[in-house]
């Protein structure tokens, strides 16, 4: 009797044990929140236009410094404490992990006799390149950047292969930077030649003969590289085996030291073309025929009003996709010789849907359109005739059309929200798609879906939007939501697939991606009505956006987190000053947040096409309105602000982050965290290793669910 009551009570506790274990852990209710650091200010003021603006925070920008470093510290200690009171934050990272761990593979390059592919088999670090012989050959590794570094800091990618196919180069960035070497390696030896070029930062290898052009800076000073304005890019020549410092100057401005300079050759290695870029909009070209001896580099297409891009040659004429005289962009054929606008000759016309992007293999042009934000794929003839329209597997995003001229096959990859990257093969001769590989992710992606609507702006103009959720779901006005844009610098939002992402979908939350004005998914129209003293129309869309979930019941702003990163910070740091109280979390990510002093570090000054300067009245009237560092006032309910940034962004650098939240913290008074989250050894996003991205995902989640009111 005493055995069996015994037992009874053991079988007790262990039912109430695994209801426990089952039942849901709710955010906690009050996080003890530690003091922000006491961030030092100083009188330092700039005088703009009879404005004096204060600065106090400007010693931040100096991110070598002992005091920046101490405070960095002291930062992330209080971050962390606060994180670490999350009951579920380490149930967050087990199912990231779970999510993550599939293996990974890009659509296969051909490349003579060989293919080249990207693979992870889950939980690498970074991506594995693979090569084999011929499509059914076996896989061998080629390059490995696991193996660089003891904590998979190192990426690296394939710049240009030789024109013979023999070689390839490729760069290696550490740590997160824009900064990167470019070394050469033998590709049936997969052996790895002496050659090393420093210094390179948004660089091709466009080869020719033994050789290849190449981008480079002037090494910056010591302990200024991830800070310091780069300035008068070159274009250089690098023959194999030679020093980098016996490099030929190719073609430089002297007068100008703030253009992007880019160097490409068309596959008949007859034309060298050069593209210079003012900015991250607008540029002109220059070209050289190789073929002629002792012929000059000569301007192709002039000015920094338009956007030109040579695709490839035909004989001696230049196939060039362009946005002069088509806001939706065109492919005209131009002779270098006589490159007069009115004597191009139009291949393929400008169309109601926008042409993102254009490219030649197997003897045809491959034509990618907009239609609403989703892909669409058209062949055409050399001579401009339209051959057909590419059948897609359904609306998505594809990349991957385009090749040599000798191909007869294309490997594309197709994706959506809900459709991780699936590859497929494209017989040019046939016109079908025959599935290559499907993705291996253990996730049933049947349970969501997508609606696309169209909304009103603050002016009347409508947006179109993306909505992801389970199927189901009730608009009842209490649904979490995650609110993600960019908005600028013609980035056109298309649909695409994110691991993190399906974590908050799981969870009953709702994914939302607008496409705002800035981007190009209407075309130059659609970007023009976004940039310079047109900016407010982004935030104002994005506004309107949240305002219109309210309204048709999705959610409530005491729901609503906002996200966005680069330039999408700006967004959510524009949107979170100007309309605090119709969202609930706020997440910038290395954001662009000093709107007064950008272009004074590294790259920034590419971007004044974009935003303009303060050293112009007319732009600084206009910036100082909206510039979230200089618009946080005193005791204003801002939402819980998780800002994110990484100590090797030499593109957005973290200053633009420091300063946002010593001035968040300083001002605001409220119950609502403020914190910011800055990553070591990382950079701007591209190449950061898997251990940091889930590292960060399971962060932000947890930060978005406690503030959301989300359980687990």
């Amino acid at each position: 009797m005493i055995s069996t009551m015994k037992n009874k009570l053991l079988f007790g506790l262990f039912a109430l044990s695994l209801l426990a274990c089952n039942q849901d852990k709710k955010p906690i209710d009050k996080i003890t929140r530690m003091k922000y650091p006491d961030t030092r200010k100083d009188s330092t003021t700039d005088q703009y236009f009879g404005k004096t603006i204060a600065d106090p925070y400007r010693w931040l920008e100096n991110d070598t410094s002992a005091e920046t470093k101490a405070w960095v510290i002291a930062e992330n200690k209080v971050t962390q404490n606060y994180l670490s009171q999350i009951p579920y934050r380490a149930d967050i990272k087990k199912r990231l992990t779970e999510i993550w761990n599939y293996p990974k593979e890009g659509a296969p390059i051909k490349v003579g006799e060989y293919y080249f592919f990207g693979k992870n088999d889950g939980l690498q670090n970074q991506g594995v390149w693979y090569i084999k012989k011929g499509l059914e050959g076996k896989e061998e590794v080629f390059l490995d950047p696991n193996k660089l570094t003891t904590d998979g800091t190192a990426a690296v990618s394939l710049l240009g292969f030789s024109h013979d196919k023999k070689y390839v180069a490729y760069s290696v960035a550490q740590a997160g930077s824009d900064w990167s070497s470019v070394y050469v390696m033998d590709i049936a030896t997969k052996t790895k030649l002496s050659d090393e070029l420093k210094w390179t930062k948004f660089s091709g290898a466009a080869w020719k003969g033994d050789g290849f052009y190449y981008s480079r800076f002037d090494a910056p000073a010591k302990g200024t590289d991830l800070s310091a304005t780069n300035k008068f890019q070159k274009i250089y020549y690098h023959k194999l085996g030679e020093s980098q410092k016996d490099d030929e100057l190719i073609f430089e401005d002297k007068t100008n030291p703030n253009l992007y300079f880019g160097a490409d050759v068309t596959e008949d290695e007859r034309f060298l073309i050069i593209s210079a870029g003012a900015g991250t909009s607008g540029n002109a070209l220059y070209y050289q025929d190789l073929n002629e001896i002792g012929s000059k580099i000569s301007a192709l297409v002039k000015g920094y009003d338009h956007n030109h891009n040579v695709i490839d040659n035909n004989g001696d004429q230049l196939f060039l996709y362009t946005d002069l005289d088509a806001e939706h962009k065109q492919v005209v054929l131009i002779d270098p010789k006589n490159p007069d606008p009115k004597k191009w000759k139009k291949i393929i016309p400008e169309s109601e849907l926008p042409l993102e992007a254009v490219a030649s293999g197997g003897g045809f042009l491959w034509a990618s359109y907009l239609k609403d934000a989703s892909t669409n794929i058209v062949q055409f003839a050399l001579n401009g005739a339209k051959i057909g329209e590419v059948k897609l597997p359904e609306i998505g995003t594809v990349v991957g059309f385009g090749g040599y001229k000798e191909d007869k096959e294309f490997f594309y990859t197709f994706t959506n929200f809900t459709t991780p990257g699936t590859i497929y093969r494209y017989d040019i001769a046939k016109a079908t798609s025959v599935l290559h590989k499907k993705s291996e992710l253990k996730l049933n992606i049947n349970n969501y879906e997508t609606s696309q609507v169209f909304y009103p702006s603050k002016d009347g103009t409508k947006v179109p939007m993306f909505i992801v959720h389970k199927k189901g779901i009730k608009l009842d006005g209490n649904n979490p939501v995650y609110l993600y844009a960019y908005g600028g610098f013609q980035v056109s939002l298309t649909p695409s697939f994110s691991l993190s992402r399906m974590l908050f979908l799981e969870k009953g939350g709702i994914y939302v991606q607008p496409s705002l004005r800035g981007g190009s998914e209407y075309g130059e129209a659609w970007h023009k009505g976004g940039m310079l003293a047109k900016k407010q129309n982004v935030f104002d869309d994005f506004i309107a956006a949240a305002e219109y979930l309210v309204k048709e019941k999705y959610t409530n702003p005491a729901k609503i987190a906002i996200s966005g990163g680069s330039n999408g910070g700006l967004l959510v740091g524009a949107c979170m000053t100007q309309r605090p109280e119709l969202f609930k979390v706020a997440l910038p990510a290395v954001g662009v947040l000093d709107m007064l002093r950008y272009h004074k570090f590294t790259v920034g000054w590419g971007w004044a096409v974009e935003y303009g300067t303060s050293d112009k009245k007319e732009d600084f009237d206009y910036l100082i309105k909206y510039s979230p560092l200089h618009n946080v006032k005193s005791s204003v309910n801002y939402p819980a602000t998780l800002i994110t940034t990484a100590d090797h962004d030499d593109r957005v650098v973290p200053a633009h982050s420091f300063k946002f939240a010593a001035t968040l913290q300083e001002k605001y008074k409220g119950e609502n965290p403020i914190l910011i989250r800055i990553e070591t050894k990382a950079g701007h996003g591209a190449g950061k290793p898997t251990t940091k991205l889930i590292e960060e995902a399971a962060d932000v989640w947890s930060f978005v669910f406690q503030n959301l009111g989300m359980s687990w």
